[in-house]
């Protein structure tokens, strides 16, 4: 496997994992929606449910800060594939139909 070949695999792996926890994240919030929603449509006490409610808030909380770690460690790998010279990468949404104005200093790591 060459450099640019482990480039893309790193790259891959990195995009599918913010991914992940983007869906995570939606799904997590989806839940707490359904709960609420589940209590108001039986009509029962808010108090019914609230310590499990309280658990899935943990939860997105815990998702969040994972997702906040792993823009960090996107951001130290980008740092490191400049600091490294292994060419040029694209900036973040060209390839899933997303237009983002380019910000001097900020790219997102992609093989090209």
């Amino acid at each position: 496997m060459d450099k640019a070949q482990v480039i893309a695999s790193v790259a891959g792996d990195l995009y599918a994992t913010e991914e992940s926890l983007d869906q995570a994240i939606i799904r997590a919030t989806t839940l707490v929606q359904s709960m609420v929603g589940l209590r108001t449509s039986l009509g029962v006490s808010a108090v019914v449910g609230s310590d499990a409610q309280a658990k899935a808030l943990e939860a997105i909380a815990s998702l969040g800060a994972a997702r906040q770690a792993m823009i960090t460690c996107h951001e130290e790998l980008a740092k490191d594939h400049r600091r490294l010279g292994y060419g040029v990468y694209a900036e973040a949404g060209h390839d899933k139909g997303q237009t983002r104005p380019s910000t001097i200093g900020e790219h997102r790591l992609r093989a090209v």
